[in-house]
């Protein structure tokens, strides 16, 4: 039996191509090339079935070593909390008043991309001290 190594991450959404910019923003992913024979992924969009137009969006870590994150188009609206969600390691290694003020700063960041600020958990016996967020539709993510 081998073992996975590569995964992807799928969000649900209702513009997958605005949460997917969003995302490459936080993360520094870029958007991959469109497929071959389409010069722009606007161009490859109007080649697909009018109901499928804008229905999902990829954005990836140039490096390559983080995951894919692909977005698709669902129905409903998002009504609960995640089951899943980023940590975004911007205070990996940091303590105290330094990792507050490099959640802080990040936050800063992604406020003015569409990103809603929500609790800040602070440092206890077990667990340092994080930032919950939400992105432009709502999904939680945590500054960490």
């Amino acid at each position: 039996m081998s073992s996975i190594k590569k995964f992807q991450v799928t969000f649900d959404c209702a513009d997958p191509e605005r949460v997917a910019r969003f995302w490459c923003e936080v993360l520094g992913y870029v958007v991959p090339p469109a497929p071959e024979g389409f010069a722009t992924w606007d161009d490859y969009n109007r080649s697909l079935p009018p109901e499928r137009q804008g229905s999902g969006f990829v954005c990836m870590d140039p490096s390559g070593v983080g995951p894919r994150m692909y977005f698709q188009r669902v129905p409903e609206g998002k009504v609960v909390k995640n089951r899943v969600h980023l940590d975004v390691r911007v205070g990996t290694g940091l303590v105290g008043e330094e990792r507050l003020a490099a959640l802080e700063a990040e936050c800063a960041r992604l406020v003015p991309l569409g990103a809603v600020r929500g609790q800040l958990l602070i440092a206890d016996e077990y667990n340092e001290s994080c930032l919950v967020m939400q992105d432009i539709e709502g999904n939680e993510f945590c500054l960490d």
